[in-house]
């Protein structure tokens, strides 16, 4: 299903007025206090971030997936999903592959499809967590920290395959997230596990194009219970200084245990000039992987508010890779991604209305409550007429979500593909 220009531009005129009304007042008071606001939103129309293959097929947990009518059942068809999103939202324009879970049958295809809907190829996962049919190694012990050699040099290969595929459909970056640890104690030697995997890493790194990225990614339990062997951003850190300068590490929100001062570390990396990417989700108790912004929307607009800063300080650190990297659950997947984007883009723009020189004042004065008052001025800001002229700037719908049940995609969808497909890769 595709929905074109003229579609969006009906769907637009119905709330055009009314969106005229709250942006000239909000603009009002902005520009009130100094702010730029077409230049704010010049950035939230810019803003890019890439759907992962895996999100468009309907989620679940370990103890149970519900299907969903109409899923996406071939990489071609999760590209056009993604057309979808990207049509409505115009923030959408990137798509991250897993694998092995999504390999083109036909690159040059592949390439038109994703090229038709205005997508560019993100970075590309290497899943080394999970057996598939037919492997000549297993995973079940870990992958690059294992203590068998012919099992590190089998993930080691799989991710030179990943690579390989990646350069011949355009993409730029590796992500690496490993499941390896121990669910037990004794299980493994810490050292020799830490050992292994630097190691592995660094054979993967050697093969790195040279116009590549490596981004680490860190969790500090899941699926094991026990030990995790890249557990938190220091490890990664350290693996990242270890492989060089093309290794960076990613973060996660999802993967921290409760109550992790997240925008701390993510002004450190930014200071150090390691932090290479994002995938963005939220959670109550632990690795939850919700819908972005559903439970802590103010620890995500402080996190915003490193990312600006880092963003206009840091030339040390390269443009960011961003990802959602939530599971649905319950919901329609599209309308679920659709939810994370607009939270996305909200704390973004929250983050932007944040006087900076105001704030940094402030702060060199001590100034512990007009701190707060700044932040806060700007976290409390209705920004969502921000975020419309955006999208009407770049052609893109008004109300993303109101838009897609109007146009009835589910229903589409589910008339093209039928009520019983079921998504690869989850």
């Amino acid at each position: 299903m595709k929905i074109d220009k003229n579609s969006i531009s009906d769907y637009n005129s119905q709330y055009k007025d009314t969106f005229e009304q709250e942006f000239r007042f909000v603009s009002d008071s902005l520009e009130q206090k100094g702010l730029n606001v077409e230049s704010v939103v010049k950035k939230i129309s810019d803003f890019q971030v890439a759907i992962p293959s895996w999100a468009l097929g309907a989620g679940g947990t370990r103890f149970g997936r519900f299907s969903y009518g109409g899923e996406p059942s071939s990489l071609e068809q999760k590209l056009n999903d993604i057309g979808v999103l990207n049509a409505l939202t115009k923030s959408a324009g990137a798509v991250s592959l897993h694998i092995p879970w999504d390999i083109p049958d036909d690159t040059q295809a592949i390439k038109e499809i994703a090229e038709s809907h205005g997508i560019a190829f993100d970075a590309m996962n290497s899943n080394t967590f999970q057996d598939q049919p037919g492997a000549e190694e297993t995973y079940k012990f870990g992958s690059l920290n294992n203590t068998s050699k012919n099992v590190r040099d089998y993930a080691i290969q799989h991710n030179l395959d990943v690579i390989r595929i990646g350069e011949e459909l355009g993409s730029k970056s590796l992500t690496v997230w490993l499941a390896d640890g121990a669910n037990f104690p004794g299980q493994l030697n810490f050292q020799n596990a830490l050992k292994y995997t630097e190691d592995s890493l660094k054979s993967i790194y050697q093969y790195l194009p040279e116009d590549w990225r490596m981004f680490i990614e860190y969790k500090p339990y899941e699926p094991n219970f026990y030990s995790t062997t890249i557990q938190d951003w220091g490890t990664s850190f350290m693996l990242a200084n270890a492989c060089g300068e093309k290794a960076f590490t990613l973060v996660d929100l999802g993967h921290h245990l409760p109550n992790t001062n997240i925008e701390q570390i993510v002004a450190t990396l930014l200071l150090k000039g390691k932090l290479g990417g994002f995938h963005f989700n939220d959670s109550k108790y632990g690795d939850d992987d919700v819908t972005v912004g559903s439970i802590k929307p103010y620890a995500l607009f402080l996190i915003f508010n490193e990312l600006v800063y880092g963003m206009e300080n840091n030339p040390q650190n390269p443009s960011l890779a961003w990802m959602i990297d939530a599971s649905h659950n319950i919901k329609d997947p599209l309308e679920d991604l659709l939810q994370s984007i607009e939270a996305i883009l909200i704390a973004y723009a929250q983050a932007l209305l944040i006087d900076q020189k105001d704030l940094r004042e402030a702060q060199l004065q001590n100034d512990v409550v007009k701190c707060q008052e700044i932040l806060q001025d700007a976290y409390r800001t209705d920004v969502r007429p921000l975020v419309k002229a955006a999208r009407l700037k770049a052609n893109a719908a008004l109300n993303p979500l109101d838009a897609y049940r109007s146009f009835e995609v589910r229903k589409e969808l589910i008339k093209e593909r039928g009520n019983k497909t079921i998504a690869t890769g989850l």
